[in-house]
């Protein structure tokens, strides 16, 4: 007989180690407005840019023309634990990757046996693109839309071909980059319940 208890719920009914929607939703919220207000004292120390929100929808594109989401962003708990720090999008093997929003490469090259784009955006945004043959090199300044290279194959997505999209805000920092993307109108409120 096994005197092993189950794990203790919370209120939100999501066990230890889990997040539900709703703390998923407050972690996205809170990392948005801290990106926000890097922005606005990044504008407001450099007093020739206008004061603009690098993260407004305008600026940001998929780097996959037309992609669908074969898996979504799913925020660890913790910076150490489990989770998917990024989407993967669908895409075919040779196919072209844009940069998803104005941006500086900071890096161009293998990391653990796949090839890894990284771009620096605005307001502290870093977006890491794999597996992807870069075209571009350190230090290029790039455009939303811009291609900056060729998707690889790999296993990353179980053989089926995909575009793994990263959006850092620190180093141990993650929001889900389908955020950035204009989700094609407004924004409706509806009542809780």
């Amino acid at each position: 007989m096994s005197t092993s208890r189950p794990a203790p719920r919370t209120r939100s009914g999501v066990g230890p180690g889990r997040t539900g929607p709703a703390v998923r939703r407050g972690v996205v919220a809170a990392l948005l407005a801290s990106v926000v207000a890097a922005s606005l004292s990044t504008a407001a120390a450099v007093p020739t840019r206008p004061a603009t929100v690098a993260t407004s929808a305008a600026t940001w594109v998929l780097p996959v023309a037309g992609a669908h989401v074969l898996r979504a962003f799913d925020a660890p708990p913790a910076p150490w634990a489990a989770g998917h720090r990024g989407v993967d999008l669908t895409a075919t093997t040779g196919g072209p990757v844009a940069s998803p929003a104005d941006g500086v490469v900071a890096f161009a090259g293998p990391v653990a046996g796949r090839r890894v784009l990284t771009i620096r955006h605005a307001a502290g945004l870093t977006t890491s693109l794999e597996p992807v043959r870069a075209d571009v090199t350190v230090g290029t300044h790039v455009r939303a839309g811009t291609p900056v290279g060729t998707v690889e194959g790999g296993p990353h997505c179980g053989g089926t071909p995909c575009v793994h999209w990263g959006v850092r805000t620190a180093p141990d920092s993650y929001l889900d980059p389908m955020l950035l993307i204009d989700p094609g109108g407004p924004v409706v409120l509806l009542p809780v319940g």
